[in-house]
């Protein structure tokens, strides 16, 4: 298979999939908000990683516009608790629009506001079952150390943006965000700490099961 067959099947996979209107809602406040999106074959993937793993307690640090959040919560249970945090207020208004446009009970979400590593340290060891992780490249490496602390044995993590819009497979490219994506992905894959794969959907997802 050439460059351009795998680059018509990958825009074919973003084509099929279907996104709900609280998702869709939510992608185009992003776009007002210039903040950026997993795309709806990544929110699938997210949806049926958090159905497989029955999550019933998640943790999304960086609720962006609330795209990826309406993705986890479909697939969740409906007893199913999200605790999505990020710093600006505005994000977090645009997801919970999100959420109750999805019918989504008040009480099954959590908004906190602040620095992911300030609150982090507040939320308890072994108990959450998916942490996706999508926020500041700068500060990911101490983010994966407390994704691993928060998850239960057998909990996934998830970051997408992991081939970092296509820049993490070109050796030439050492820009300190591309560098930092490129080698925590490299140390999930190597790590015996994790049973890790990467997936070439959106602009690329990591997934890696706690062992």
């Amino acid at each position: 298979m050439g460059a351009a067959d795998k680059a018509q099947s990958w825009r074919y996979v973003e084509e099929i999939t279907p996104e709900g209107a609280p998702a869709a809602g939510a992608r185009a406040r992003a776009v007002e908000l210039d903040v950026d999106s997993v795309t709806p074959a990544t929110g699938a993937l997210l949806a049926t990683l958090a159905a497989a793993a029955g999550a019933r307690h998640v943790v999304e640090i960086g609720t962006g516009a609330g795209v990826s959040g309406a993705w986890l919560l479909a697939g969740m249970p409906s007893d199913g608790i999200l605790t999505t945090i990020d710093v600006d207020v505005e994000h977090q208004r645009s997801a919970r629009t999100a959420f109750a446009d999805a019918g989504v009970p008040t009480s099954r979400t959590r908004t906190i506001g602040g620095r992911a590593l300030e609150v982090l340290p507040r939320l308890a060891d072994g108990a959450y079952d998916l942490v996706l992780i999508d926020t500041d490249v700068a500060d990911l490496q101490l983010l994966l150390e407390q994704g691993r602390r928060l998850l239960r044995v057998g909990g996934t993590l998830v970051v997408p943006h992991a081939l970092w819009f296509d820049q993490v497979a070109d050796p030439a490219r050492r820009d300190p965000e591309t560098t930092t994506m490129r080698e925590l992905v490299r140390s999930l894959l190597e790590s015996e700490e994790w049973t890790a794969s990467l997936l070439p959907v959106g602009s690329g997802v990591v997934v890696a099961v706690k062992r």
